[in-house]
């Protein structure tokens, strides 16, 4: 079975056109994108931390292989997983995460050359390629091709040289990574700059406020794949919320007029198991 979505994701990313790969956040979450009729899942870290009522990075390494492994069951789609930046300071701690990545189900996962530090939050060229080489030769030595994908972190962090963006990518590349990803990209000049510099296929991260890209548009500019990271768990938190104070500053209950109906639910995610 993972041999079969391994080969259905990687040809995912070498279509004429770009797929959307929306981010998942719980096995509900996932079987209702399934449901919708997607080709393949990603997860979200911050996603996932906020429904165990934690921020963003606060989530063990074996929290979140319990976490593939529990979206990976709950569907017949691959499933990428975003592993932050490998949960390990040591190389061999990072090709670790890897493996254990893949033996939880998933079949593609994300390596973030972030460090988590603030003072220094992105970590130097040499240490950065080495970690991606790292967790490639460990995703190499398995018997199915798992897609890895390197990304670069400086706009999420306000470091906004593209030219240093590209030339991380481009050296993530050259140590194996099958997918190049630059989330925090907001213009199509930029996009454009980044697709045409590398040789992979380039993920792109949509769903911020003010990108009015469409996927056609982004097709056209040569991405492969785009993702939308946690806006999709923040736009349902955003739902929840605003009911609340709804409830709470005005006493009423209009958000219900916008509420999934039962009908709708249970047609997506299927007849019951009991």
């Amino acid at each position: 079975m993972s041999h079969q979505k391994a080969q259905s994701f990687r040809a995912l990313h070498h279509a004429p056109r770009a797929f959307i790969i929306p981010n998942s956040w719980d096995v509900g979450t996932a079987k209702l994108l399934a449901g919708m009729g997607f080709q393949a899942l990603a997860t979200t870290s911050a996603g996932y931390a906020y429904t165990q009522g934690l921020s963003d990075y606060q989530v063990s390494r074996d929290q979140m292989l319990a976490h593939v492994k529990e979206l990976a069951a709950a569907t017949d789609l691959p499933i990428s997983a975003d592993m932050e930046a490998g949960y390990a300071d040591t190389l061999e701690g990072v090709a670790e995460t890897y493996r254990l990545t893949a033996q939880a189900g998933a079949v593609g996962a994300s390596i973030e050359d972030a460090t988590g530090r603030v003072d220094d939050p992105i970590y130097d060229m040499a240490e950065a390629v080495d970690r991606v080489t790292a967790a490639v030769e460990a995703v190499r030595a398995l018997p199915y091709p798992f897609t890895l994908t390197a990304r670069a972190e400086n706009h999420l962090h306000g470091r906004t040289d593209l030219k240093d963006t590209i030339r991380r990518l481009q050296a993530y590349q050259e140590a194996g990574a099958d997918v190049l990803y630059a989330p925090g990209l907001h213009t199509r000049e930029d996009i454009l700059a980044v697709v045409s510099s590398v040789d992979r296929p380039v993920n792109v991260l949509m769903g911020a406020p003010g990108m009015h890209l469409s996927a056609d548009d982004l097709s056209d500019m040569g991405v492969k794949r785009i993702s939308v990271g946690s806006a999709l768990s923040r736009a349902a938190f955003g739902a929840f919320l605003r009911a609340g104070r709804e409830m709470l500053e005005h006493g009423t209950f209009t958000f219900g007029e916008d509420a999934v109906s039962y009908a709708d639910m249970a047609r997506l995610l299927g007849p019951s198991d009991s």
